[in-house]
């Protein structure tokens, strides 16, 4: 029993609960855990310049460490703000906590100055909102949201932190470490699932979700090869297996490889460890049946509430994927399946998907992948928003190990800036590079600023066409020629980076990356690659003039 402040209670338990890293835009809310923060040597300290892209960085540190990621800011706009990397968290099914500077206690209930009852604003985006009036309380309510953002499907947890109850000295003793709860997978389901599979003619196994870690992608592989099964993964969830692995047959997100999304039709068994089946995965809930699937479906998720949300299950699995990758690779593999090929045979397709044609302009961006490919190591991370230009990495980027592909499912914009420096913070060995749309880079662009505050050295290659190129596409299908609220007006991008003192550079021809690139990762430093690409490079396999001329002639 140490009678503490409020601030001090809290951040003691952040350290006995092993936080190692704080990402926060600092308020005078919670001045109190700023100073108990000054004596905390463990954690590290990372001021942000907005909310929102704190967030993000926790978000990240969350997917990259299994562990939550801890934010702070002030109420309201800083809590408002901070919105936005919650909703990725709560998509992406990252563990994550917000810690939120509240007003005192006897203000609530009269509009405050900055007054917001977050219990009721962050009702759909966390898995738990809860204020703690009581400084003797914060042990026993902080432990609980370190299990609940680990536990089953991970998640965000909000914690509103009145400002007053910062300063109140309380004796209470500390709370044990957390321990996410975990869930096994039965014997008498893994005895109906292994009868599934020896009774199937055309399986494929689909991965995605959380919480996963390289252990579960290693066991994952064995029930795979033991069994020659083909292997899919969900949308934006690419490094659950090795993309060079001759079962791996290729992701499902936008714009899928068509015979890969033949083969999940045309299954007669679909195993699907961790995703939700999301619209984005099952291309506009039209792959799989609702709520009736065409194929007989084995559907293995931690939350409970997500089996049959969407699809009815022949056989639903309450479990984790770690967990239940260790279940299974144990089970005795079917022998001499009728199916042993179709692996290959996917394989296959899937590299002949990875031809990259020339596009638009004279800058090439498969020659461009086609570089990085080659000379950037294997556990490079790879992070990046939201916008068109991602399709280029997520369709001819072979992700090669588990925690190298920070993507947000939910499609939030300026995700990738602050997600490539969390990642240059909590893996500082590790090459980052971060693939940005103009539009994009420069809703989180300002954290170049915190990059060169922690010394950190992510590349991020800014894709320069001019445009909101997604909005742009989907205009020219739905109102061709019809141009409205697209256009860009944009600085320079290199000297943008400089200005912070980062490395700069601008590309105009192919020839020009290579060495761009080498210099930018010689630098040390953050570093910006601005790619001057042409607006009618809008993706790998069409052109703006030709989605108009096609819409136009659909209209006749």
């Amino acid at each position: 029993m140490v009678r503490r402040t409020g601030g001090q209670i809290l951040v003691d338990q952040l350290k006995l609960h092993g936080a190692d890293h704080v990402f926060c835009v600092p308020g005078e809310s919670y001045l109190a855990v700023l100073d108990a923060l000054y004596d905390a040597p463990s954690i590290r300290t990372i001021t942000c310049r907005q909310e929102g892209n704190a967030a993000m960085m926790a978000e990240a540190h969350g997917k990259l460490s299994g562990r939550p990621g801890i934010c702070m800011v002030t109420r309201g706009p800083g809590a408002t703000n901070a919105s936005a990397g919650l909703h990725v968290a709560m998509q992406d099914a990252t563990p994550m906590i917000l810690f939120i500077g509240q007003v005192a206690r006897d203000q609530v209930e009269r509009e405050a100055f900055q007054e917001i009852d977050y219990r009721r604003m962050f009702g759909q985006v966390t898995k738990w909102t809860v204020q703690v009036d009581d400084a003797a309380r914060l042990p026993e309510l902080i432990a609980r949201a370190f299990r609940v953002a680990t536990s089953g499907r991970p998640g965000p947890v909000a914690v509103a932190l009145p400002e007053d109850m910062l300063t109140d000295m309380a004796e209470v003793a500390d709370a044990l470490p957390y321990a996410p709860l975990e869930s096994w997978p039965g014997t008498g389901e893994l005895s109906a699932l292994r009868a599934m599979l020896a009774a199937a003619q055309r399986p494929m196994l689909l991965l995605g979700g959380a919480p996963w870690s390289a252990e579960t992608v290693v066991a994952m592989q064995r029930f795979a090869e033991a069994n020659a099964l083909p292997v899919a993964t969900s949308f934006r969830r690419a490094d659950r297996f090795d993309n060079v692995h001759p079962l791996y047959a290729g992701d499902l997100g936008i714009g899928p490889n068509p015979k890969l999304a033949d083969r999940i039709r045309e299954a007669d068994l679909l195993l699907v460890v961790g995703a939700r089946l999301t619209e984005m995965t099952t291309g506009g809930y039209s792959l799989i049946g609702i709520p009736l699937p065409s194929q007989k479906l084995v559907h293995v998720h931690p939350d409970p509430e997500e089996l049959g949300r969407v699809y009815h299950p022949t056989l639903a699995i309450n479990a984790t994927p770690r967990e239940f990758a260790l279940a299974a690779a144990a089970l005795e593999p079917i022998a001499d399946p009728v199916w042993r090929g179709s692996g290959a045979a996917a394989h296959a397709d899937y590299t002949d998907w990875q031809v990259c044609q020339p596009n638009p302009g004279a800058i090439q961006v498969g020659d461009i992948m086609a570089w990085l490919e080659a000379h950037m190591p294997e556990d490079t991370i790879y992070t990046n928003g939201a916008g068109n230009f991602a399709i280029w990495l997520h369709r001819f980027h072979r992700y090669r190990r588990f925690g190298t592909q920070l993507a947000p499912t939910s499609g939030s914009m300026g995700y990738g800036v602050p997600a490539a420096v969390a990642a240059s913070i909590v893996r500082p060995e590790a090459r980052v590079v971060c693939f940005a749309g103009d539009g994009d880079f420069l809703m989180s662009g300002q954290e170049l600023a915190t990059a060169m505050a922690a010394g950190t050295r992510p590349v991020v290659i800014v894709f320069n066409n001019g445009i909101l190129g997604t909005i742009r596409m989907h205009q020219e299908n739905h109102y061709p020629g019809r141009v409205s609220a697209t256009d860009l007006v944009n600085p320079d991008f290199a000297a943008y980076a400089r200005a912070f003192g980062g490395h700069g550079e601008t590309v105009t021809e192919t020839a020009e990356f290579g060495p761009a690139m080498e210099r930018a990762l010689a630098a040390g430093k953050a570093a910006v690659i601005e790619l001057k690409l042409d607006p009618e490079a809008i993706t790998p396999r069409t052109t703006l003039a030709k989605l108009r001329q096609a819409a136009l002639e659909n209209r006749g």
